[in-house]
């Protein structure tokens, strides 16, 4: 179970661990409605190194990304819910958009992780991470799993035309 960390405490943990001799992995993004998308992804990431860091969006990047109807939950429940994954050790927020610079510079990562829905050459961060001595690594999309799509699946299910269906 991971710690759910202030953005300004980041990068002393980060070089705590690092004294110790372990290889950081991160891994960012929104993280709304956690799905097993999300799940795999994270699993993953944790095989790459000893600690892995989740970055999260805050709520008002997440609604500059996606809309005003996002996101779904509050930016310190997302957090608390990403950190109590057992493969996951630490956990802060980045107001950056899609863009986590920031974080990545605080933390320093021997490797960065994204999904397969990003390409190194597309990702700003790419260029920042390989600064710091880390590598990019892109991990498998897990194909026809989003947020989106299971908002989708659950405003469908609850239209009004299906209300008799629904309170039975």
């Amino acid at each position: 179970m991971g710690i759910v960390a202030p953005r300004e405490n980041i990068k002393k943990w980060c070089d705590t661990f690092r004294e110790q001799g372990l290889k950081i992995v991160t891994t960012n993004g929104c993280f709304d409605i956690l799905h097993i998308g999300h799940i795999e992804l994270l699993k993953r990431c944790s095989d790459y190194g000893d600690i892995l860091v989740v970055g999260i969006n805050t709520d008002a990047s997440v609604q500059r990304l996606k809309g005003e109807t996002r996101p779904i939950f509050p930016q310190n429940e997302r957090a608390e819910i990403i950190a109590a994954l057992e493969v996951v050790n630490l956990v802060t927020l980045f107001e950056e958009d899609d863009l986590p610079i920031e974080f990545i510079k605080d933390v320093r990562p021997d490797i960065h992780i994204k999904g397969g829905d990003y390409t190194k050459e597309i990702m700003s961060e790419t260029k920042v991470v390989e600064d710091g001595g880390g590598e990019v690594v892109i991990l498998p999309y897990t194909s026809g799993i989003s947020t989106s799509k299971i908002m989708e699946r659950i405003y469908n299910a609850w239209k009004p035309e299906n209300a008799i269906t629904n309170s039975l």
